[in-house]
């Protein structure tokens, strides 16, 4: 599967110079979708996860999926205040301000086997607190799966020493000829 010809590139969105790299196309393509639960399936299975935590929103996306295919339990990273019950969150830095995660307090037990997933590896801001969300619990980050990761952003290095897996990388933010 190309998982490049299934994903849109938007010019000047959601600000002028800005190119979004949009999924959506590639989650409404059944095939598609079915390649990307596969692999990213294929590439977690020997890290014997117990356990995927996917952000709002759209890591909710394949990574329940992922979690049901790997027999795993799947926990969700949320906004502040949408979460019941106690709750440990972390500030991420955004490229004009910060945000926040949340996570149930009891959602992850100490030893637990731990999938970092979402849609997009950019800076690296979300998936960094999601680290630490997960280690705040007890948790052992056994690795992190990307739908898209824009390399020149440098995402990576900031989720290190953790194995990144990403479908598809782009190294530049040129609109596609």
């Amino acid at each position: 599967m190309d998982f490049d010809q299934v994903i849109g590139k938007v010019p000047n969105h959601p600000k002028p110079g800005i190119l979004f790299f949009d999924v959506m196309p590639m989650f409404r393509d059944p095939a598609a979708l079915d390649a990307a639960i596969s692999r990213i399936v294929e590439w977690a299975r020997p890290r014997k996860v117990d356990v995927v935590i996917g952000a709002e929103s759209r890591g909710f996306i394949l990574g329940g999926a992922v979690a049901q295919h790997l027999g795993a339990g799947f926990v969700t990273a949320r906004k502040p205040g949408k979460l019941p019950g106690a709750t440990v969150s972390r500030e991420y830095a955004l490229e004009y301000g910060t945000d926040r995660l949340e996570v149930q307090a009891d959602a992850i037990r100490p030893g637990q086997r731990v999938l970092i997933h979402d849609d997009l590896l950019a800076t690296g801001g979300t998936g960094a607190a999601k680290i630490e969300l997960v280690e705040s619990l007890g948790g052992i980050v056994v690795g992190t799966a990307f739908v898209v990761e824009l390399t020149f952003l440098g995402g990576r290095e900031r989720l290190t020493p953790h194995e990144v897996f990403s479908l598809v990388k782009y190294h530049s933010d040129a609109v596609p000829a």
